[in-house]
């Protein structure tokens, strides 16, 4: 017997909570916070800006209205990463 093929993933990530300080989002079982200190590009977005997000080849986020995009491993591991522009 053969499976059938394998249909387009339903898994989205979601906004959790949005504060002065940063957001959280939740993706597979796990929630990740981005502090705007951080992640400069998302402190003077709105909230559909920020809620906008999608998900590209199960690695990445993308947020179009912001020109953002954002690896898993840049948000679990930011310092390894020079993300503001000196």
């Amino acid at each position: 017997m053969k499976s059938l093929k394998r249909g387009k993933s339903i898994l989205k990530p979601e906004i959790t909570n949005i504060s002065e300080h940063g957001f959280w989002i939740f993706f597979k079982d796990k929630e990740y916070f981005l502090p705007f200190e951080q992640f400069p590009w998302f402190k003077d977005a709105t909230v559909q800006q920020i809620s906008d997000v999608e998900l590209w080849h199960n690695e990445h986020l993308y947020w179009p209205s912001l020109d953002v995009d954002l690896s898993f491993n840049i948000i679990d591991h930011p310092e390894k990463y020079n993300l503001i522009a000196q």
